[in-house]
C-alpha cells in the first residue's frame, strides 16, 4: 500500500511543461461532456429529432478516430510541440464556429473539425506527458487519466451553467479555454527534441497484426460502445429540461469517474491485478446498463444508474489505456494511435446508432446492447489473459526503433518471398 501512495503522490509532483499540457488535456476532455447538458435545448431548438442530435457525437469522435491514424505521421515531422499546438488552434477554431452556427448541420459539421483538432492533441499529449512526467510510466498514466476525470466532472457543469443563458454559450467557453491552453502550451512548453525518426503513416494499421493490440483495442471499442451509448442518449430519458440540472447529473457522474481514475484503479490493479479487476468491472457496467435497459421510463432510475456508471468508467479509462500500452509490442505513440483509431470509432458510432433505435424500435434496445457489448468485452479480453498478467509483472518491454525496422525488413523480405514463390 505504501508503494501506491507514493506512485499516486509522484503523479502530481509535475514540471510546469506538464501540467500546461494537463491543463489543456482537461480542457479538451471537456469537450466529450459539454454538449450533454444541451442536446435537449439543441433538439428543441433547433427543431432536430435526437439522432440528428447525436450526430455531435458522432462527426466528432469518427473524425477523431480517423485521424489518429496521422498524428504519429505528423508529430514524427513537426514535433511534439508543434502538432499540439495546431491541434489546439483547431479546436479553437471550429469551437468558435460551431457557437456561431445556425443550424444543427452546421454545428455538426464544425464538430468533426473540431475532431480533427482533438486526435492531433489527444494522441500526442499522451506522449508528451508519459515521456516527460516524472513517476514513470503509471504515474503518468494516473495524471492523464486525472485530468481525464476532471475534465468530463467540469465538462457538463460548464455546459450547464452557459447552457443555461444560451445554448452557443458553451460552445464559446470552450474556444475561450481552449485559447488559454493553448497560450500555456506555447510558453511553458520547452521545444521538443526532434524524434528518432519519421513513423510511417500505415504503421498504426500494421500494428494491428498483433494479436495483444488488436485484442485490447476491440476491448476498447466494445466499452466504448457501452460509454457513449450512456454518455450519448441518457440526457433524453431523465426527464430534465434544465441544462444545469442535467449537468449535475453529469458532473456527479464526472466527479465518480475521476476517483475511480486516480485512486480506485491503482488500488485494484494492486490488490486484483489488470484482468480480474477488469472482467469484474465490465460485468458490474453491463449490469448498471442493463438496469437502464429494463426501466427507462423511470427517470430515478436512469439518473442513479448514470452516476453510479462513473465507478466503473473510472476504472475501465485507466486500466484498459494501462493494459494497451503495457501489452502493445509497438512503440507507445503507434500504440495510442492504434487503439484511439478503434475505441473511437465504437464511440462514434453508438450514439447515433442508439438514436435511430429509438426511432424505429424503443428505448430499451440500444441500452440492452451496450449491456452485451461491455460484457462482451470481458470475454474478450480474457483471450490474452496471459499477456495482461506478463504486464503486470512488468515482463513485457516495448521494442527499440531499430527492432522496428528489423521487423519492417524481414515482413518486406517475407512478402518479397512470397510474390516470387507464386511466379
Amino acid at each position: 500500500m505504501s508503494s501506491h501512495g507514493g506512485s499516486t503522490a509522484s503523479a502530481f509532483k509535475q514540471p510546469r511543461a506538464v501540467w500546461a499540457v494537463a491543463f489543456a488535456c482537461v480542457v479538451s476532455f471537456m469537450g466529450i461532456g459539454l454538449v450533454d447538458p444541451i442536446l435537449a435545448s439543441l433538439r428543441d431548438k433547433l427543431h432536430a429529432s435526437p439522432a440528428q442530435v447525436e450526430l455531435l457525437f458522432t462527426s466528432y469522435l469518427v473524425v477523431t478516430a480517423v485521424a489518429m491514424l496521422v498524428t504519429g505521421w505528423v508529430s514524427s515531422r513537426i514535433g511534439a510541440k508543434r502538432t499540439l499546438i495546431a491541434g489546439l488552434v483547431l479546436i479553437v477554431i471550429f469551437a468558435a464556429a460551431a457557437g456561431a452556427s445556425g443550424g444543427i448541420g452546421g454545428i455538426v459539421g464544425f464538430r468533426a473539425g473540431w475532431g480533427l483538432g482533438n486526435a492531433l492533441f489527444i494522441a500526442t499529449s499522451l506522449a508528451v506527458i508519459v515521456s516527460s512526467a516524472t513517476g514513470g510510466f503509471a504515474g503518468a498514466i494516473i495524471l492523464y487519466e486525472t485530468a481525464l476525470g476532471v475534465g468530463i466532472a467540469m465538462g457538463p457543469l460548464l455546459g450547464g451553467a452557459l447552457g443555461n443563458v444560451s445554448w452557443r454559450a458553451p460552445f464559446f467557453g470552450v474556444s475561450v479555454l481552449m485559447a488559454i491552453a493553448l497560450a500555456a502550451t506555447v510558453f511553458l512548453l520547452p521545444k521538443t527534441p526532434a524524434p528518432a525518426r519519421k513513423e510511417r503513416i500505415t504503421e498504426p494499421i500494421k500494428a494491428l497484426r498483433h494479436r495483444a493490440l488488436a485484442t485490447t483495442s476491440v476491448v476498447g471499442l466494445l466499452y466504448n460502445w457501452g460509454f457513449f451509448t450512456l454518455l450519448g442518449y441518457s440526457p433524453f430519458l431523465m426527464g430534465i429540461s434544465s441544462p444545469i440540472k442535467l449537468g449535475l447529473v453529469f458532473c456527479g457522474w464526472g466527479i465518480l469517474v475521476a476517483i475511480f481514475a486516480i485512486f480506485g484503479a491503482p488500488w485494484l490493479k494492486a490488490r486484483f491485478g489488470t484482468a480480474r479487476t477488469l472482467y469484474g468491472n465490465f460485468v458490474l457496467m453491463g449490469a448498471d446498463l442493463a438496469v437502464i435497459a429494463i426501466w427507462p421510463d423511470n427517470h430515478k432510475a436512469v439518473i442513479v444508474a448514470v452516476i453510479v456508471a462513473g465507478i466503473f468508467c473510472g476504472v475501465n479509462n485507466t486500466l484498459v489505456t494501462t493494459a494497451v500500452m503495457s501489452v502493445a509490442p509497438v512503440e507507445r505513440p503507434v500504440a495510442s494511435a492504434t487503439y484511439g483509431f478503434v475505441r473511437f470509432i465504437g464511440g462514434g458510432l453508438a450514439p447515433y446508432v442508439a438514436g435511430r433505435l429509438v426511432e424505429h424500435y424503443n428505448a430499451n434496445l440500444p441500452f440492452a446492447i451496450a449491456a452485451g457489448s461491455v460484457v462482451l468485452a470481458a470475454v474478450v479480453l480474457s483471450t490474452v489473459h496471459r499477456a495482461l498478467t506478463s504486464a503486470d509483472r512488468g515482463e513485457i518491454a516495448q521494442p527499440e526503433v531499430d527492432d522496428l525496422d528489423r521487423v519492417e525488413r524481414e515482413d518486406e523480405v517475407q512478402v518479397g518471398a512470397a510474390f516470387g514463390n507464386e511466379s
